[in-house]
C-alpha cells in the first residue's frame, strides 16, 4: 500500500516526535492515503513554519503490519472515535498499547463540528450527525519504532510552497 506524509522537507527516516499540540491520534508519525490531503497539510507546514520547501513523502506500507503489530482501526467516524480523538485533542492520551492507529482525520473542515462538541454546544450523536455530511480523509499514524520498521521511503514530491530561510 502507498501512504503518503506532507511536510516542509524530506523524510527518508520518519521518527516519533512528540508534537507542539494535542492531535487526533496524539503523538506519532502522521500519513494518509490521499496524495492531494497531503499536498495540502505540506503546503500548510511550509507556510506555517516558514522555512524549507512543500514535500510530499512516498512510501510504502508493508501489510504484515496489521497481523504482526497492534493495530486499532476506526471504519468511520462513530462514537468510539469521537471519544477516541476527543481524548486525545483535550490532552487525555489513549494511543498507549498501540503501533499503528488508522481511521478518519478530524481536519480542518470538521474543526468547528469539534469546537461546538468539545464547548457542549452539540450532543454526541449532533456531532455523530453533523460528521457524516463531511468528506474524512483517513490518516494511518505509527506510533511506536515497530511500526515504523513497517514502511519503506520511495521518493519525495514537491509543492510550490518554498522558503530559502
Amino acid at each position: 500500500m502507498i501512504i503518503y506524509h506532507g511536510s516542509n522537507m524530506t523524510v527518508q527516516k520518519p521518527k516519533i516526535l512528540t508534537p507542539n499540540r494535542y492531535l487526533d491520534f496524539g503523538a506519532g508519525f502522521y500519513t494518509t492515503t490521499n496524495y492531494d490531503q497531503a499536498l495540502n497539510f505540506a503546503g500548510k507546514v511550509t507556510v506555517r513554519k516558514k522555512y524549507g520547501r512543500s514535500t510530499v513523502n512516498v512510501y510504502e506500507l508493508d501489510e504484515s503490519i496489521f497481523d504482526k503489530a497492534k493495530v486499532l482501526n476506526f471504519e468511520c467516524a462513530d462514537e468510539a472515535w469521537l471519544d477516541f480523538v476527543s481524548d486525545n485533542r483535550s490532552g487525555i492520551d489513549r494511543t498507549a498499547g498501540y503501533d499503528l492507529i488508522c481511521g478518519p482525520v478530524a481536519n480542518d473542515d470538521v474543526y468547528q463540528t469539534f469546537i461546538l462538541y468539545s464547548t457542549g454546544v452539540y450532543s454526541k450523536e449532533q456531532t455523530l450527525e453533523a460528521l457524516k455530511i463531511k468528506k474524512l480523509y483517513n490518516q494511518y499514524v505509527f506510533t511506536t519504532d515497530l511500526a515504523l520498521s513497517f514502511i519503506t521511503f520511495k521518493e519525495a514530491k514537491f509543492g510550490k510552497e518554498h522558503f530559502d530561510g
